[in-house]
């Protein structure tokens, strides 16, 4: 990687928010993937920009990307732009090399800039990898800008340390002017330091907080699948500290269309506060999502409490 290449930013969503801002002119369309991380929506409404989806694919329990459907938004004249969820929020996929260099050729051949978010890109499955989308190939590379940070992993959200890496010499000079245009491009010293710590002195606690993340989903997802009599279903993750539960057994069972009221109905009865998943798109409005980016007594605990709730909620 040329340093040179790199800019510091305060934030991955400030980052992402500018070049929203700098690499496309209002009113112009902007490709994402719900159920996908919210403010994204808001980055691009907010900027005066349309949202376009390309909704993932949910069959048999796991989720893939319609391509048909994509190349079908990607054609319309005024997108310009795809924000993707890399490693994928909420549900954990970590998309592999075939699946982005198929994203890549789509936009490329329809001269889409490609913003990818690769914030969770350090917290994977044990024994998988991360596959950068601007590493698959030249063409990837020659029309991405890459976010990410110490942020999620590291527990420093805090001190505003993040950044972007971008190739080519043309849209980065966009995206460094964006940046600065929007004073989101002065690192503080805590942030400096911490980012440095982090990715050259860690490794070892990396591995550690890998392993206690898989424990916590195989936790979560064993004890949904023994003792939620078919209501609850966690779906397979390799990738964050996220749990993304399909509440679709729960649903049918009292008539209701979406997870939304049970969601209200833990936090009210239970205590435990959720997601609830329609804010990532209406094709999340049947899961909820869990942060298990936690000590396991703080999970034991939430689980507890969500299969109490859920089965007082069918007995409603």
């Amino acid at each position: 990687m040329d340093p040179d290449h790199v800019t510091f930013t305060t934030g991955v969503i400030p980052a992402v928010s500018s070049l929203v801002r700098s690499l496309t002119n209002v009113a112009e369309k902007v490709v994402i993937q719900p159920p996908v991380y919210n403010i994204f929506t808001n980055s691009i409404v907010n900027n005066g920009r349309r949202v376009l989806a390309n909704p993932l694919r949910y069959e048999h329990g796991a989720y893939s990307i319609d391509f048909d459907d994509l190349e079908t938004k990607l054609a319309d004249p005024l997108t310009r732009l795809m924000i993707l969820c890399n490693p994928q929020n909420p549900s954990g996929n970590v998309w592999g090399a075939d699946d982005l260099a198929h994203i890549g050729a789509l936009c490329a051949a329809h001269d889409v800039t490609v913003i990818s978010d690769e914030v969770h890109c350090d917290i994977v499955r044990p024994g998988m990898a991360h596959t950068p989308f601007a590493a698959v190939n030249d063409v990837n590379r020659s029309i991405c800008v890459t976010c990410s940070s110490p942020s999620k992993a590291f527990n420093v959200a805090g001190l505003q340390s993040a950044y972007f890496i971008c190739d080519d010499d043309g849209l980065r000079a966009r995206a460094v002017r964006g940046v600065n245009t929007d004073e989101v491009a002065e690192p503080n010293d805590f942030a400096v330091f911490s980012t440095i710590a982090a990715y050259t002195a860690c490794d070892r606690w990396l591995e550690d907080l890998r392993r206690v993340v898989q424990r916590n989903k195989d936790y979560v997802s064993a004890r949904l699948d023994a003792e939620s009599d078919g209501m609850l279903h966690m779906v397979a993750s390799d990738a964050t500290y996220l749990a993304w539960i399909d509440c679709s057994g729960l649903l049918e069972r009292v008539g209701d269309a979406t997870a939304e009221r049970f969601c209200e109905h833990l936090r009210e009865h239970t205590g435990l506060v959720l997601s609830y998943g329609g804010i990532y798109g209406e094709n999340g409005s049947r899961f909820l999502r869990m942060n298990l980016g936690t000590h396991a007594g703080l999970v034991v605990d939430g689980v507890r409490r969500l299969l109490e709730g859920a089965a007082s909620y069918a007995r409603r």
